[in-house]
């Protein structure tokens, strides 16, 4: 105790063991805690304080991600579990089919064997307001760019046009001899999708409605799609092939035959303009990004799985997949790199349709095992960010107006 070196030890206590620095090792330490910027007492890698034991999923996904003033900026948080889970019973369990559809003005559309139902996402009501003859059922919906008006394709070739505001059949377009699996529009023209391998163009303005037949695939047309401008149409069909269609033509801009199994997910790049995704199915398995405007291909992704839909996000650079077997997980990626972001384990069998909410934050999927899930992948990071998709201001979810049956 009388030793005057003693004055110049350090005790430095950490679960229950001393460790004593000299002048020499103290000084050092400090300089390398001053370097890296951290407090010298304080403990790295330590466990925070416990979370709050309440489980409240609504809290943890109202959160928004903090800013740090350093130059390293955490990447925002994706959501891995959906914000709900709904009934969808009678989901039929068909790859070519397109049976859901998320509009301009926040309503979700869904066909369930022999019925459309909508929901408002704003007020929670439900409607079902189309059903099919007893021998058929409802193959593919869309809604317009206005979202007053609903497509629907019914197993017996007809296309019907239903007034959503006054829930009321406007129309019928028949002619095709085979189901319709797909529709789209470009303003007021619908295009169909036939299983016998034509696309319709049909001008829902004049009794004459059929005014163009596209004649190029071999089979079932399962994806179809309006760029955003209208001015370019593609389509993809169960003959593993991929068309490019000028608004003016019925004969193919250019043709794809990259893809070894039936294409379905066919989608624009909302921010550039010429750019085309388009997905396989369970023998080819693949992404393909192509410039419409040159006809080259510009990357590839083999993602693994069948490839059942294809969402672009409006305020990143990225997409996200959903798939079939033998995974049924949804995987967002990164563009133009096409790195893998995340996989999402997303249901119990094949994931078959999805859709995205208006403000491009929340997307919804269906699957076989008759559950309809919503999923915040996108959340926005902008300041003026405005309300969320589907919840109250208050954070009280909505969704528990619909229940589909």
């Amino acid at each position: 105790m009388g030793d005057p070196s003693s004055h110049f030890n350090t005790t430095h206590r950490e679960s229950g063991k001393e460790q004593y620095m000299d002048n020499a090792d103290l000084e050092y330490q400090e300089k390398l805690a001053e370097a890296c910027g951290i407090a010298f007492e304080r403990r790295i890698l330590q466990f925070s304080a416990p979370p709050n034991g309440k489980d409240d999923l609504g809290h943890t996904y109202n959160q928004r991600s903090k800013k740090f003033t350093t130059s390293i900026q955490l990447k925002r948080r994706i959501a891995t579990v959906p914000e709900r889970i709904l009934d969808a019973p009678g989901m039929i369990d068909d790859y070519y089919l397109n049976l859901l559809d998320w509009n301009v003005k926040n309503m979700l559309a869904i066909g369930l064997d022999q019925n459309v139902y909508v929901w408002n996402a704003d007020t929670g009501d439900v409607r079902s307001i189309a059903q099919t003859e007893d021998n058929d059922y409802i193959s593919s919906l869309s809604w317009s760019h206005d979202g007053e008006y609903l497509a629907v394709g019914t197993s017996d070739g007809d296309t019907q046009i239903w007034d959503i505001l006054r829930e009321q059949k406007v129309r019928s377009m028949s002619g095709h001899t085979a189901r319709v699996g797909v529709l789209t529009w470009n303003k007021y023209l619908v295009s169909s999708g036939c299983k016998d391998g034509s696309i319709w163009h049909h001008d829902t303005r004049i009794a004459q409605h059929k005014i163009a037949e596209l004649l190029d695939h071999a089979s079932e047309v399962c994806g179809l799609k309006w760029r955003h401008d209208g001015e370019q149409l593609a389509s993809g069909g169960n003959d593993n092939r991929v068309n490019i269609w000028d608004a003016r033509s019925s004969i193919p801009k250019f043709t794809k035959n990259n893809h070894l199994a039936a294409v379905k997910a066919v989608a624009w790049c909302p921010w550039k303009n010429n750019l085309l995704a388009t997905g396989g199915g369970s023998f080819d398995r693949q992404i393909h990004f192509w410039n419409t405007s040159s006809a080259s291909r510009l990357k590839s992704i083999d993602t693994g799985s069948q490839v059942t839909s294809i969402i672009w996000s409006k305020e990143y650079q990225e997409l996200l997949s959903t798939h079939g077997f033998p995974e049924h997980h949804m995987s967002i990626w990164s563009y133009p790199k096409c790195r893998k972001i995340i996989d999402i384990q997303a249901h119990d069998t094949r994931v078959l349709h999805s859709a995205i909410s208006p403000d491009g934050q929340v997307v919804a999927t269906a699957a076989s095992d008759e559950n309809l899930k919503f999923w915040r992948v996108f959340q926005s990071q902008s300041k003026n960010e405005g309300p969320r998709s589907n919840v109250k201001e208050n954070g009280t979810s909505v969704y528990s107006g619909l229940l589909i049956r």
